[in-house]
């Protein structure tokens, strides 16, 4: 198994920081990046290679490379997404579907949070499992948070930001254990879903599985810090929750 960070979007919402660097390199910590806590958090639980689809500024990725390697003691490869600026993430781990054949944790490139996450991934497997996602049954859901309905005896039934959130099991957190045997099933759904709409999310993607009649487990993540950086507020956010990891 080896780690997975999709990190190839523009972030605009997190301007000037993003006019030169994708979003996974914005400083939370000093100059500790979001980058640098997955990378961080990856080698805590034993990971020793780590795929990271890049695109936006990629450059500065490319520029750091033999950095975040010597730093985090991993293997890095990148893989350029070509349409990262047109199109939303559906498409961006579609790209990385070789890599989702060795089974990956995949952490989303703009999610801080404590390596407790993949811990409990880890510790979640070994009873049939291809897909888990780490899931917030904590925290009180408004309307932009990704949210997951679920069923205890056939997992997920819907994901989508476009739910009441009063109906919500929880929240999908940004991270997920994929085994090998879901990687063909899955890169099908994501093709699907961004050929029906390159608008469309990875999350669409895992309700595409889910209406072909896959399952999709979850495992909860317990009361924990973390936030999802898409704006200046979740940056601050994210600046008061990563000193603590």
């Amino acid at each position: 198994m080896i780690g997975l960070v999709l990190a190839a979007g523009a972030g605009r919402r997190l301007r000037p920081y993003t006019d030169t660097l994708p979003k996974a390199l914005v400083p939370v910590d000093g100059e500790t990046t979001v980058l640098d806590l997955t990378l961080g958090n990856f080698a805590e639980v034993g990971l020793t290679e780590v795929a990271i689809v890049v695109g936006y500024r990629k450059e500065a990725v490319y520029a750091r490379k033999a950095e975040f390697e010597e730093k985090y003691g991993v293997t890095l490869t990148l893989i350029d997404n070509d349409k990262a600026e047109e199109w939303n993430n559906a498409y961006s781990l579609w790209c990385a579907r070789e890599v989702l054949k060795q089974g990956v944790i995949l952490a989303n490139g703009d999610t801080v949070h404590p390596v407790s996450v993949e811990q409990t991934l880890l510790a979640a497997r070994g009873q049939g499992q291809k897909i888990i996602l780490a899931l917030d049954t904590v925290k009180h859901l408004a309307d932009e948070e990704m949210k997951v309905i679920t069923d205890g005896e056939e997992g997920v039934r819907r994901i989508t930001k476009l739910m009441d959130p009063a109906t919500a099991t929880g929240e999908y957190i940004g991270v997920t254990l994929i085994e090998p045997e879901a990687a063909e099933e899955l890169a099908d759904a994501l093709k699907t879903t961004f050929e029906r709409d390159p608008d469309l999310y990875y999350e669409d993607g895992y309700q595409e599985l889910v209406n072909r009649g896959f399952r999709i487990d979850v495992a909860p993540i317990g009361d924990l810090k973390w936030v999802e950086i898409d704006n200046h507020e979740d940056l601050a956010k994210g600046r008061e929750i990563a000193c603590l990891y």
